[in-house]
């Protein structure tokens, strides 16, 4: 675009009236004298600071909460500014210990609260810029109608022991002093681990047991650490976890006993090797009948565990119910037994039966071993070895009696809370109705 001459002079024109304003607008510049008081003069004075305020404090739980779960943790937090102390007591005056961030800005304690507790906490603060500030927040937890406490067992009802070396067919037990009616949510709180890992599941027996187990024995050396975390859970209609319970065990040498009907041999094997042959004489087989009740003699075949071991064991049939002074009835001091069953079966020594050790079955449903055989055992063995009994008569060995690794994986998967089929166990055969007598 081209401007005429007239129309040229006029914009400068105009441009150096602006120009004008301008300067003479502007304090300092040349044809403003003395400076000059403008807007833009005035926008550049200093903002006066801000009053000093205090930190913005947040407490949990708040003050005059009821009903508080204990697994609820007390969280206390702060910005602009830092913590400068923390206390938090109960009503019997017990202090729980606590944790600062290292900036400062939040605490936590170091400890689970408890239940039917009182609490203050007093958090004292200072802002970035000097101003304190307290707050305090009083707060209880809940009352349950009823506890129930939870213990770590193996075979045998005995709390592991981290200096025992335990068997590759070892058993965890969950032991609850009352009965659990939310089953699925304790088990999905009762952990199992291992190293090096393997596939295992609850089985539970009752409303107050769960067993667990590995899909096959554990390798010699295995570490296994167990966590029943049921701590201020509901378990049941208002019932709740007491505690946890924590465990950590480790497996010994594989240890496993064949004892075989056909030859009636125990061959006892160590990692792999075969390291004793010993002759025995098992359950002479049959049943009796005295009054409504039928004992039978035999040694149930299947899968045992060794549960505990005594250098002298009094067997008193009268603590299996038969009658003392019956043609059947027995008492007598047993020594070196190893025991295998929760009704009675041992593996032990017993002179009067050393001449059919190896041919002939005479016992009551034990496993007789000459002198130096079950003393040999006896000092070799460890809790949660494996004792397979095989090729004998009678009903086979039950869950209740020590059978859990005679329940196939697929029933033992089904006795889980968590289990998608929610299946039950078989039921025990009729057979299984005779009351084991298992003694010399």
């Amino acid at each position: 675009m081209s401007f005429t001459r007239r129309a040229r002079t006029a914009t400068a024109v105009v441009v150096a009236l602006l120009a004008g304003v301008l300067v003479s607008d502007v304090a300092g510049f040349p044809g403003c004298a003395g400076g000059c008081n403008t807007p833009t003069a005035a926008a550049a004075a200093p903002v006066r600071p801000a009053k000093p305020a205090p930190p913005v404090l947040g407490v949990s739980p708040f003050d005059g909460s009821t009903g508080i779960n204990p697994l609820t943790t007390p969280v206390v937090d702060v910005l602009d500014g830092k913590i400068t102390d923390v206390s938090l007591y109960d009503d019997w005056g017990n202090e729980i210990e606590g944790m600062l961030s290292e900036d400062r800005s939040s605490w936590e304690p170091a400890e689970q609260l408890n239940f039917a507790r009182s609490y203050t906490l007093t958090v004292n603060s200072k802002s970035n810029s000097g101003v304190p500030l307290t707050r305090t927040s009083n707060f209880a937890t809940l009352v349950p109608n009823n506890y129930v406490h939870p213990y770590i067992e193996v075979q045998g009802g005995f709390a592991p022991n981290e200096n025992t070396r335990y068997g590759v067919g070892t058993v965890i037990v969950a032991h609850f002093d009352e009965a659990i009616a939310n089953k699925a949510l304790a088990e999905k709180h009762m952990i199992v681990r291992t190293d090096p890992p393997v596939q295992g599941s609850w089985n539970w027996l009752s409303d107050t047991v769960a067993h667990w187990r590995p899909q096959n024995y554990y390798q010699a050396g295995t570490r296994i650490s167990v966590e029943l975390n049921t701590f201020g859970l509901e378990l049941g209609k208002g019932m709740y976890g007491q505690a946890d319970a924590k465990a950590n065990l480790t497996i010994g040498d594989a240890q496993i006993a064949v004892a075989n009907d056909i030859t009636k041999q125990v061959s006892v094997f160590a990692n792999g090797r075969l390291v004793r042959t010993m002759p025995t004489s098992m359950g002479r087989g049959g049943t009796t009948t005295i009054g409504d009740q039928t004992f039978a003699w035999w040694t149930p075949p299947g899968i045992y565990n060794v549960l505990d071991k005594a250098q002298v064991v009094t067997m008193d049939s009268a603590t299996y119910g038969v009658p003392a002074g019956s043609a059947v009835s027995y008492k007598r001091e047993i020594g070196w037994a190893t025991r295998i069953s929760n009704d009675g079966i041992y593996l032990h020594h017993l002179p009067d039966t050393v001449w059919a050790q190896g041919n002939t079955n005479l016992s009551s449903g034990c496993l007789n071993l000459n002198g130096e055989n079950a003393k040999w055992y006896y000092d070799m063995v460890q809790p949660g070895d494996i004792v397979e009994v095989r090729y004998t008569g009678g009903p086979p060995l039950t869950l209740v009696n020590g059978g859990d690794w005679s329940v196939p994986w697929e029933d033992w998967l089904a006795g889980s809370a968590l289990s998608p089929k929610h299946a039950s166990p078989p039921a025990p055969s009729a057979a299984a109705e005779a009351l084991g007598a298992p003694g010399p």
